[in-house]
């Protein structure tokens, strides 16, 4: 178990390191269906080893690679619904849990596919600058549903805040990845404290998880800052599509 647990830190890290997202949407079926945990341990231990992965990926984007106030925002924002996302969560049955995690994939993936015909956006303007007036608002929002997720579904939200950022709050990806690595930490931070009421954690598993989530994030890290934008992009929409039938298919056969 701790040897399989090691190998998915790795494949989560790196996910985490090239895109800034998507590690709990691979992390929750690694311990699920890898590492055999039951969903209510694979949860909680997800939030672990995608905060502190995160933490260490943002490392190489922190010189002009992150956009702070629109972070701690989105971020702030989201801490208080990640409680209410996690008092949902003890009252669902964990089959719904997996196909409502399924059907948000899919819509995240899709929605990634397809073109985008505006330039930038009220939180990052053609010309530079925010029209704070318009991005404010729409900020809030975003960090309210996607705190919400990571309490009821134990997600850093990445998965999520990868498009919102580019496609709601106009984000070029460059800035997007950094910003969406500080935003998902906030947020595993609040959706473990959220946990700690009932909080069922195998911290072996956890330690073997997390540790080589971290290496392999910082490695990936500095690789991706490399690959061109439309690539990470592109690459990231098919691999949430990927996992999203996966665990449909997981979910639904006895």
């Amino acid at each position: 178990m701790i040897l399989t647990a090691a190998a998915f830190g790795l494949i989560v890290g790196g996910l985490l390191g090239l895109v800034g997202g998507g590690g709990s949407i691979l992390a929750v079926p690694a311990l699920v269906y890898g590492v055999g945990l039951p969903l209510a341990v694979a949860i909680p231990t997800s939030l672990v080893v995608v905060g502190a992965s995160s933490a260490v990926a943002v490392l190489p984007r922190l010189r002009g690679g992150v956009n702070w106030r629109l972070a701690l925002i989105v971020g702030a924002s989201g801490t208080v619904t990640a409680f209410l996302g996690a008092a949902v969560n003890r009252l669902l049955d964990p089959r719904v849990l997996l196909l409502a995690f399924a059907a948000i994939m899919v819509f995240a993936g899709v929605r990634m596919l397809l073109p985008s015909t505006s330039t930038g956006g009220a939180c990052a303007l053609p010309g530079g600058g925010v029209n704070w007036r318009t991005c404010l608002p729409k900020a809030i929002a975003t960090g309210a549903v996607v705190g919400f997720l990571t309490g009821l579904l134990g997600v850093g939200g990445g998965f999520l805040l990868v498009p919102a950022l580019t496609l709601v709050l106009g984000l070029p990806m460059a800035v997007t990845v950094g910003t969406s690595l500080v935003i998902i930490v906030i947020n595993s931070v609040a959706g473990f404290t959220a946990h700690l009421g009932d909080l069922q954690i195998d911290w072996a598993v956890t330690a073997a998880f997390a540790g080589t989530a971290m290496i392999a994030s910082l490695a990936a890290g500095r690789l991706g800052r490399k690959i061109p934008d439309q690539i990470l992009k592109r690459g990231f929409a098919i691999l949430v599509l990927v996992i999203a039938v996966y665990v449909a298919l997981q979910a639904l056969l006895p």
